[in-house]
């Protein structure tokens, strides 16, 4: 059996990054229910469109919104995964649990707010194919317009700093407690994410020996 793997972490502290680059290190799945909830808003359905009032007021989507499609998804996977943006609170981490979910570890990249939300007010998607740059980091070859495609740069309604804050404090009040709720269980690894993607990489690899 395969590791089953909890990544953690604000908002733009790059668990994405460091999911799909563990993912194909360790031949697992990358399990992201941010992804999942973004796919459900731009094709309309009935989730997505509930989803879409929190996310765009900077909220976290409720308990009963998400536990759904995550336990659908992990039903399926029984040679591990690595889940990133899930469970964000002590409810959905004890439906993770009902459903008879066993975690090998938990790993927390751990990011001060002022680097946060630096990193993703200066965000800049492609409205054509999703592909993610940044006005200081991941400049473009041409202002305004994706390298790949050629579609529109533009910056997400949840990025601007407002709501970015918005989702820091919620991330704050209802997601902390999860740390206490694995370092109990021991389960959870703290791994310095304010550090170069491949250090930080190279930290988590050792957590989880492989």
């Amino acid at each position: 059996m395969k590791k089953r793997v909890i990544l953690m972490g604000p908002p733009g502290g790059g668990k994405g990054t460091q999911a799909k680059m563990l993912s194909a290190a360790m031949a697992v799945p990358h399990i992201s229910t941010g992804d999942m909830l973004r796919a459900a808003r731009r094709e309309g359905t009935e989730l997505g469109k509930k989803a879409d009032a929190y996310i765009s007021a900077g909220q976290l989507v409720p308990d009963e919104l998400v536990n759904g499609i995550v336990a659908e998804r992990l039903a399926s996977e029984s040679n591990g995964y690595l889940l990133d943006g899930y469970p964000r609170t002590i409810a959905q981490a004890d439906a993770l649990a009902a459903a008879g979910e066993k975690i090998d570890a938990v790993v927390l990249i751990d990011v001060p707010d002022e680097m946060l939300v630096e990193r993703i007010v200066g965000r800049l998607s492609c409205a054509s194919c999703g592909s993610v740059y940044h006005v200081k980091t991941l400049i473009p070859k041409v202002a305004g317009k994706c390298d790949s495609c050629g579609g529109v740069l533009q910056q997400r309604a949840d990025d601007k700093e407002d709501v970015v804050r918005e989702r820091l404090c919620a991330y704050h009040a209802q997601t902390q407690p999860l740390v206490e709720y694995y370092q109990k269980r021991g389960l959870l690894y703290t791994v310095n994410g304010n550090a170069d993607i491949e250090e930080v990489f190279e930290a988590i690899r050792k957590i989880l020996e492989f």
